[in-house]
């Protein structure tokens, strides 16, 4: 920082010096580079949380909705997000608990994931009267 002490601190300017007008920004230049450092380590970790493969499939319809995502991964363990679901028979009160006026979902679930615990989500979400959208991927994209 610059400061210009003249007049004994008094704040008032001599006629003869103009005003000191210099910033100095390489403190704000070090705070930028280390939030885009920051940025950049973190964002391929915000995409998902739960490591899902899902299944490629010749042609893919884009949906660009904002819709709660139901996750099955390769175990067999569901999420609503990234949250565990404990009960299966609760996933339909969580989702109108976390999501409220919401009547369809995504389904994730993961290639190798064995069908009953999709049958029953989709059971489940069925009988909740949720619309379910299965989240694929086609055969020329690459993994995300």
């Amino acid at each position: 920082m610059a400061f210009n002490l003249t007049n004994g601190g008094s704040g008032r300017r001599s006629r003869g010096l103009p005003a000191m007008a210099d910033i100095n920004v390489t403190p704000f230049v070090d705070v930028v580079l280390v939030l885009l450092i920051i940025f950049i380590i973190t964002a391929h970790v915000m995409d998902y949380g739960i490591d899902v493969e899902v299944p490629k499939t010749t042609t893919v319809a884009t949906s660009v909705k904002d819709l709660p995502i139901v996750v099955i991964n390769k175990a067999g363990e569901v999420y609503l997000g990234r949250t565990p679901v404990d009960h299966l028979q609760n996933l339909g009160a969580e989702i109108r608990a976390k999501y409220p006026g919401q009547t369809a979902v995504y389904l994730r679930a993961d290639y190798q994931t064995q069908f009953d615990p999709v049958a029953q989500v989709l059971a489940n979400l069925g009988a909740e009267k949720f619309a379910v959208s299965v989240v694929t991927q086609p055969y020329n994209s690459s993994r995300r």
